[in-house]
């Protein structure tokens, strides 16, 4: 009976101990689980301020809502002097937990971009820094992208032809990788994502000639500019290829004052309002569509758990891309609702 109470007292002690531990480690993990739940101070920086960019931002807007998350969507309306002021801003602040850009100029930004990484976390989305050290890079993969819209192109102009590309900058890295994709696969060469053609050079190859690009350095002027200006230089042109979202209603602009509309094909890229009607219209061939809502939405994601200490978020290769869907006629009406429930919340705000 003695041996038997000692073990009914040792199995008591034991159980004890095991119950005690348990909620030690159960409190500890409310406790953390309460922690990580603290609100965090994000910044979502554009590379301009239209149609694209509030898309992004409803994204990052709708994540830092379901995250706990404060966000400051910072969209540059004066190109890259503009946004390095809000670069230099934050490099002040020490409340910020988390920045992610969309770099106007990689290579002239990157001393302001590697104090930003050393302050605080830094991601890139839409354009990235790859010599920044940053965290990761989440958008497209727009040496595809480019290959994709000259994809368009050949199916636009079947006959080959002459045409002339529209775009903002070939600094920036999404721009240059876009261009050189395009590039590179309208005129049949082999994939070379480090190349690069000058503006002003003309191209052929295949059938195709490149008349030059126009680059406007996001001025809105003039880009409406470049587009009138290649119709009266180039009276047989076949095709503008606009690349930027901004671009491509411009050159529609340009055609409809010119009475060419329809007649000059247009590709375009992004979900701007008139280019979908142009494609509704007849007088834009199609538009290439990215997904800058969830480049929003998954940059505050990432940026926040990081802040939180989860390292797992971020993707193994660095970068997280997101494919480009053509927009043709019968793909115009879901895609615009698509877009108007995504912006919705953000415009109840």
């Amino acid at each position: 009976m003695a041996e038997s109470g000692t073990r009914k007292v040792l199995w008591t002690i034991v159980l004890i101990v095991v119950a005690a531990v348990a909620a030690w480690v159960w409190v500890g993990r409310f406790q953390e689980s309460q922690g990580s739940e603290m609100p965090v101070d994000i910044v979502f920086i554009t590379n301009a301020s239209d149609a694209f960019s509030e898309i992004a931002a409803a994204g990052a807007e709708d994540s830092a809502k379901r995250l706990n998350a404060n966000v400051r969507v910072i969209m540059p309306k004066e190109g890259l002097d503009d946004q390095n002021k809000f670069i230099r801003e934050l490099l002040e602040q020490d409340d910020v937990d988390g920045v992610a850009i969309s770099p106007i100029d990689p290579s002239r930004q990157s001393v302001l971009l590697k104090r930003i990484a050393e302050k605080t976390y830094l991601v890139t989305h839409d354009s990235d820094a790859p010599y920044s050290e940053r965290l990761c890079y989440i958008g497209t993969d727009n040496y595809k992208a480019g290959q994709k819209c000259a994809q368009l192109v050949k199916e636009a102009m079947p006959d080959g032809g002459s045409l002339m590309i529209f775009i903002g900058s070939v600094d920036q890295d999404n721009a240059r990788l876009r261009r050189q994709g395009f590039i590179d696969e309208l005129l049949g060469r082999p994939k070379n994502p480090q190349g690069f053609d000058v503006p002003d050079q003309p191209l052929a190859g295949g059938g195709y000639t490149i008349l030059g690009t126009m680059v406007d350095d996001h001025n809105m002027d003039r880009a409406r500019e470049n587009a009138a200006k290649a119709l009266v230089e180039h009276p047989d042109l076949g095709c503008m290829v606009g690349m930027f979202g901004y671009n491509s209603p411009l050159c529609l602009s340009a055609l409809k004052e010119a009475g060419k509309a329809g007649q000059v094909q247009l590709v375009a890229f992004d979900e701007h309002e008139d280019t979908l009607q142009g494609i509704l219209d007849g007088e834009v061939y199609a538009t290439l569509v990215q997904d800058p809502y969830q480049f929003g939405y998954q940059s505050v994601r990432i940026l926040a758990r990081m802040a939180r200490g989860d390292e797992t978020v971020l993707p193994l290769t660095g970068s997280l891309y997101f494919d480009v869907l053509p927009i043709r006629l019968d793909d115009v009406e879901p895609l615009k609702t698509k877009l108007s429930n995504k912006l919705r919340s953000r415009e109840a705000r």
